[in-house]
């Protein structure tokens, strides 16, 4: 099947007559509703065994796809400059009027960077409602509203409702809809009350559920593990340390091991030699039961990560805020 999608993408890609006709393939193909990207997304439905085999079929197929995208436009655009040179006169002389491109954005990139590699590993994405009741967004994860994080002062609340503050509230939503065993990861956009070099008061999200029988903490490191490596690099290592958070027992912070002095201590890891990049845990047994399962037949773990934490440890990026200024001079680097 994906050998048919391939030659039928790169014969559509071949036949286009223009750089207008080329982009509209370019949309039908790798667009937000394209053919590759929905294929993409409906690898979840797939046995589970089967997925990691189509996730890199489909991630291969993506960028032979956009490269040939990129070849054929260099070579329309020389096809419509020669068309067009012998027509115009041209004064040298006068000063240029150049048009400014535009550039992806780092997030956007470093989003659909982290969904393949989850996709990959067989893991489907899902997706839910940004604004949330306080039971999916606070009760069902066992947080009681005694708990700090359900201060009006940190959450954006609307009546009864709120913008949801993890997505998190998405997990919750699958488990009361699916029988395990569960692998999803949750993108999309959260809202808290912060707003300072390293924080926003809209900031993207991915998390991750695997629910299985036997699922130890050693699954959790492998998974994380083989994340870092991918997004940073094969010799990026990883650790845990005990940390707390309502909806997992026990719960770790996941640091990375510094790219910049490999480990051994530097300015930029505050000569510890780690980063910290995202938190996580074994679901907690009261999750479970809130959602209908059985603690004592299944387990999981749970993870949660900024998009714009990974970018900016990514990139060397200093100002979480430069993603939301729309500098051009800042964007034109990636």
């Amino acid at each position: 099947m994906f050998e048919n999608l391939k030659k039928d993408a790169l014969k559509q890609i071949e036949t286009a007559n223009d750089l207008q006709q080329l982009e509209k393939v370019r949309v039908a193909l790798l667009g937000k509703k394209g053919v590759i990207t929905e294929q993409v997304k409906s690898i979840g439905k797939l046995p589970p065994q089967e997925r990691p085999e189509a996730g890199k079929i489909l991630n291969q197929l993506k960028n032979e796809v956009e490269e040939a995208i990129e070849k054929k436009k260099e070579e329309l655009q020389k096809k419509e400059s020669g068309k067009l040179s012998p027509k115009l006169w041209v004064d040298v002389t006068l000063p240029g009027a150049r048009r400014r491109v535009g550039h992806r954005h780092p997030i956007s990139k470093t989003l659909e960077e982290i969904e393949t590699i989850f996709v990959s590993m067989g893991f489907k994405i899902v997706e839910g409602p940004e604004i949330e009741d306080s039971w999916h967004n606070f009760d069902a994860l066992n947080t009681p509203e005694w708990h700090p994080a359900r201060d009006e002062h940190d959450s954006f609340y609307i009546n009864d409702l709120l913008l949801r503050t993890h997505t998190s509230p998405v997990q919750i939503r699958t488990m009361l809809s699916e029988q395990p065993p569960i692998a999803i990861i949750s993108p999309g956009r959260v809202y808290r009350r912060d707003y300072d070099a390293t924080h926003l008061p809209m900031f993207t999200q991915v998390e991750g559920l695997y629910v299985n029988e036997d699922v130890s903490v050693a699954h959790l490191k492998y998974v994380l593990e083989r994340f870092a490596q991918q997004i940073f690099g094969k010799e990026r290592q990883i650790r845990l340390r005990p940390s707390f958070f309502p909806f997992t027992e026990p719960s770790f912070e996941v640091d990375v091991s510094c790219g910049v002095c490999g480990g051994k201590g530097c300015q930029a890891c505050g000569y510890t030699g780690w980063l910290e990049i995202l938190g996580a845990g074994m679901v907690h047994p009261n999750v479970f039961k809130n959602v209908g399962y059985d603690p004592q037949k299944w387990t999981g773990f749970a993870f949660g990560m900024g998009v714009e934490r990974i970018t900016m440890l990514k990139y060397n990026i200093k100002d979480i805020r430069d993603f939301v200024r729309n500098d051009k001079r800042f964007l034109e680097n990636f």
